[in-house]
């Protein structure tokens, strides 16, 4: 029976026989690979003890692969391996600085699949007195280990890992660039963020994602022509991942500079092509379940859209009119007024929601308060009918203060 075929019924038993018995290097490497797809099989215990076993191989392939595995079993697999090693028990019961200081001593054994398993263990136990000798490793000859070393400082989080991660940024290998970037985006001091600028011209297109999503943690508009520009990026994915950022951006800076950096913004995007600004703007309206990114992103949408992508704005920002959020509608309204346009679409689009008798007072409110910006004869002549039908207090009195600005009452 195949390998394959072994892993397909879950034959864990066999497999592990296999590991232990076969006298030919690929048969065992391929066993351990395979044996690290079972992290919840109910033979656990003996995969992790047939692993712990193959780690010790003469065969380096199938150390690595056995190292692996145990990586990717994830809980105290791995643990059990570099215990083992130590001379510490390193039972599930046993504290995390007991666990990171056999990691760390790890780090200096002389297979990089083991430097690279104890990297990894130590960003899950994100324990900051390991952050000096995971920086150490920063210059190990095995990209891999620099890139895994790179990850855990970053799920660490501790400021002290910002210089040499910088210093990963020029490294020949991009995904230890990669790593290097999402961990100072993930530190997010201000000499990480300042480290990163830079990144958005690098060549790997993953890099350039990562460094530019990090911009929308800045507290400042520092990053916004380097947002600006990345939305002309050759990546649809950097171009998506820029906008998301400028809309954290104005999340995160301080309220008395908010209004600033929302016009610095507006002026910016106001001259790039509609469709690529549009289309992840609207997602984040209709997906996002953060309410500042929700409120930002309602008040840019009338203000950056173009003709192009006009219609499917107005749709979105109608349905927002009726989200539970009061400020979210109130933006939404103010984004339909300057939406506008001389072809009466969105007064049309708001006439039908203000004539519609199952909708929400408050919501007709909004709709009415922008028509009073927008509307024309047609609005004037509707409101003044609503005036006198409707039941509704609020819809009567945004009636009226519609009403004055389109002329008065007929």
């Amino acid at each position: 029976m195949s390998l394959y075929q072994l892993e397909r019924d879950g034959d864990v038993q066999e497999l592990i026989r296999v590991l232990r018995e076969s006298d030919k290097e690929r048969v065992q490497l391929r066993a351990a690979e395979l044996l690290g797809n079972f992290p919840d099989h109910d033979d656990r215990k003996d995969v992790v003890n047939a692993l712990v076993g193959a780690a010790e191989s003469d065969s380096d392939a199938v150390t690595a692969a056995a190292i692996d595995s145990l990586d990717e079993l994830g809980g105290n697999a791995i643990e059990q391996l570099i215990g083992s090693m130590a001379g510490v028990d390193l039972d599930a019961d046993a504290a995390d600085w007991v666990k990171a200081k056999a990691f760390m001593q790890a780090l200096d054994a002389d297979i990089p699949e083991l430097r690279m398993a104890a990297a990894n263990g130590l960003g899950r136990l994100e324990q900051a007195d390991s952050v000096p000798k995971l920086t150490e490793r920063f210059e190990d000859s095995d990209p891999r280990v620099r890139a895994r070393a790179a990850r855990s400082t970053g799920k660490i989080g501790d400021s002290r890992a910002t210089g040499a991660l910088e210093s990963l940024l020029s490294d020949p290998k991009a995904a230890v660039r990669r790593e290097a970037a999402e961990a100072l985006g993930n530190i997010g001091n201000r000499q990480a963020l300042q480290t990163l600028l830079p990144m958005y011209e690098d060549d790997n297109e993953r890099v350039r994602r990562i460094a530019v999503g990090a911009f929308g943690n800045f507290e400042n508009d520092k990053p916004v022509d380097y947002l600006v520009e990345a939305l002309s990026d050759e990546s649809p994915a950097v171009r998506r991942t820029a906008v998301y950022s400028l809309i954290e951006l104005l999340s995160n800076v301080p309220t008395d500079r908010s209004h600033d950096i929302r016009e610095t913004v507006v002026e910016k995007l106001s001259s790039e092509d509609d469709q690529s600004i549009v289309v992840p703007l609207v997602e984040i309206l209709d997906e996002s379940t953060q309410t500042a990114q929700r409120r930002n992103t309602a008040w840019l949408l009338g203000r950056v859209a173009g003709e192009d992508g006009r219609g499917r704005v107005l749709d979105t920002l109608v349905e927002a009119l009726e989200d539970d959020d009061q400020m979210l509608r109130q933006f939404a309204a103010t984004s339909l007024a300057e939406l506008g346009g001389e072809d009466n679409m969105v007064e049309r689009r708001l006439l039908k929601l203000v004539e519609d008798d199952d909708v929400d007072p408050e919501v007709k409110g909004q709709a009415i308060f922008t028509l009073g910006k927008v509307g024309g004869e047609r609005s004037r002549k509707t409101l003044d009918r609503l005036i006198d039908d409707t039941e509704h207090d609020i819809v009567r009195k945004k009636a009226f203060s519609a009403i004055s600005k389109l002329g008065g009452r007929i």
